[in-house]
């Protein structure tokens, strides 16, 4: 696991490329790699590229990078494992090339070298990966399938700029900041910007299951090489109807899945919450070792109805494990603030960032370098309860419910309850928009027009946009049996929320730190199998993540597969009703420099505030919004 970065000066102006500005690029992202550092610069100052290394595989001077072929045309920056690299390297060795390592950095090297851009589809892994071809002078840069690991780029200037994280190409004195006010309006309904874009105007995330390449002419193109309805794991139709098939299948393929994710030269514990996923982890990492897993929960000190301290310990205790835990409180929230805005380049307006960091702090400062987490079988097995929700608001609402009594419906909830959710959703039912715009929003259609001034929402685009691109997604779908509500919602997760914000807030954290995090549940072959999997056998008799909970059985307890879903959750609600939170959250959005900029509607934000500290409504997702926002506008933008 590692912090990458690069630019390539396909213009060839002079100073785009230099050791200094490449070291001070790698010096902003060494908690990224704290281990080594390395760069590479071609003699006619093209390309360079820059390295840190947190070292997993192979701990020598041997896994040192940027790395380059036997003749030196071919080089590359990785961030990631590749978990297969052994038996695609035992094919590359029957061709004739000649390891000097023993990393997965060779391997995908010599398989970009030997099968050209099809190397992407034989990796199982998690990766960001740049590649320079001397011989056909283009750079390659590719995101994993889930897009697990981040890589930004830019292009100004007459160069490609990229790295593992914004902060770096922001070290460059070519490139420009500015605020992307088009992803402003969508940060406040989705906690992040869209795929493939930032907050930042003109800088860009490559998307999950893409590649970009780019020739010496500064031509560029942004292709898609993966998406959820390829298939590693043949199945009829018949057999993905069975339960008892799809059971066994789902068994193999996480149990695999967790032994490929235990490749490693340095100790690896798990993120144990006593939940479904995180126990099944536990428990199937205890059939492959004969020592005692390593185990690591966080709770909150004196809001023990938001801790799973109970079932984490009865897990541990169960599975023998070494286990730690860590009590933050609102303190720790305000002390780590500052730094969790810099560490995750444009916000993310999820509170859990924060648990999420101390946890893998706890994990690092007991010596273990690499954790696996849960993340994604919520999103594949469909087990959380507002998609439920959401399934049947589509069913018996939105599809049902005629045109009038839906708009007298929203007329009702606007006049009369302002602040509730169900107004957006009796809104999107009466203008016909769309029914599902993710899993966890933040301001409303409804809301946003009582934040942002006139001015501001004449120069962006509004509803209809997000309306238009939930349709895209969806259309994106691959035709085929199944492909229902419940299933769009779960395709359009994979293509937004998932990786632009879960798996970046656990990406940014965890490396925040210098730890790896890996995701066993989003093994390519175990996510193509579970969304061909009917709806009928994810939410069945209103119990969500059906199946995934009848493939638990007799390997967990009952207990713990059938116990109320809690989740991750802070106590911001209780935090900002007259606790310090509180009054730190007033003083940084009104003295924010964002606040001064005209674009907010102070009347707005006051409302919110008086609405919740008086207990009349709960914005603390706003309010915390709003914070992340106008901190992360002054730490980058002002």
């Amino acid at each position: 696991m590692c912090g990458i970065v690069g630019i390539f000066n396909y213009a060839g102006k002079e100073s785009i490329v230099s050791p200094e500005v490449l070291g001070c690029m790698t010096d902003e992202i060494k908690h990224r790699g704290p281990d080594d550092q390395g760069h590479y610069i071609s003699e006619d100052r093209r390309v360079g590229f820059g390295f840190r290394r947190l070292s997993i595989i192979d701990l020598s001077s041997a896994g040192h990078q940027p790395m380059s072929n036997a003749d030196g045309t071919i080089w590359i920056v990785f961030n990631g494992e590749i978990y297969n690299h052994q038996s695609i390297r035992e094919d590359l060795q029957r061709r004739g090339y000649r390891y000097r390592s023993k990393t997965d950095t060779e391997t995908i090297l010599y398989a970009y070298q030997e099968y050209g851009i099809e190397f992407i589809n034989k990796l199982y892994g998690m990766f960001a990966i740049a590649i320079w071809d001397a011989t056909k002078q283009q750079l390659l840069l590719v995101r994993d399938r889930i897009g697990i690991k981040p890589v930004y780029y830019t292009i100004q200037n007459g160069a490609l700029f990229f790295a593992s994280e914004i902060k770096a190409i922001l070290q460059h004195p070519d490139v420009a900041r500015s605020l992307n006010a088009q992803g402003l309006y969508d940060y406040l309904s989705f906690l992040i910007t869209p795929p493939g874009v930032t907050l930042f105007e003109g800088i860009n995330k490559l998307e999950a299951g893409h590649y970009l390449r780019i020739d010496r002419s500064g031509n560029v193109s942004v292709e898609q090489y993966w998406d959820l309805n390829q298939s590693t794991i043949d199945a009829t139709d018949a057999q993905l109807h069975d339960e008892t098939f799809c059971i066994e299948t789902i068994r193999a393929l996480l149990r695999d899945g967790i032994k490929l994710r235990m490749m490693s030269d340095v100790p690896l514990g798990v993120l144990l919450s006593g939940g479904v996923d995180s126990t099944l982890i536990v428990s199937l990492m205890t059939e492959l070792i004969d020592r005692p897993v390593e185990t690591f929960s966080v709770g909150f000190r004196e809001q023990e109805k938001y801790n799973e301290f109970n079932y984490a310990r009865r897990m541990a205790d169960l599975y023998k494990t070494n286990h730690h835990e860590i009590l933050i409180d609102e303190d720790d929230f305000l002390d780590f603030l500052p730094d969790m805005v810099w560490h995750l380049d444009e916000p993310i307006a999820d509170a859990v960032c924060v648990p999420t960091y101390y946890v893998s702090k706890l994990a690092r400062d007991t010596g273990t370098t690499v954790i696996l987490a849960g993340e994604g079988s919520d999103e594949q097995f469909s087990g959380y309860t507002h998609y439920l929700r959401d399934y049947r608001y589509h069913r018996y609402y939105y599809a049902l419910l005629p045109g009038p009594l839906k708009k007298l419906a929203y007329w009702t909830f606007r006049t009369f309850k302002p602040d509730s959710p169900a107004t957006e959703y009796a809104r999107r039912a009466a203008k016909n928009d769309a029914p599902f715009f993710g899993a966890a929003l933040s301001f409303s259609e409804e809301t946003k027009p009582r934040l942002l001034k006139e001015e501001f929402l004449a120069g962006v685009e509004g509803s209809g946009r997000l309306a238009r691109r939930y349709d895209t997604i969806a259309k994106q779908m691959p035709n085929g049996a199944g492909n229902g509500f419940l299933r769009r919602m779960i395709y359009y997760e994979f293509k937004s929320r998932l990786p632009e914000l879960l798996l970046m807030r656990v990406d940014k954290m965890s490396m925040a730190v210098s730890v790896e995090a890996r995701v066993p549940f989003l093994d390519h072959r175990l996510v193509e199998f579970a969304f061909r999997i009917p709806s009928e056998l994810k939410i069945k008799g209103g119990e969500t993540k059906y199946i995934l909970k009848k493939a638990a059985e007799g390997i967990i307890p009952d207990e713990i597969i059938y116990r109320p879903k809690q989740g991750f959750n802070t106590p911001m609600r209780e935090w900002l009703r007259g606790g310090k939170l509180e009054g730190f959250m007033r003083d940084r959005i009104y003295q924010s420099g964002l606040a001064r900029s005209g674009i907010f509607e102070r009347s707005f934000i006051d409302h919110m505030f008086e609405r919740h500290t008086s207990r009349a409504a709960n914005y603390h997702r706003e309010l915390w919004n709003l914070l992340v926002l106008s901190m992360w506008y002054d730490r980058f933008l002002q």
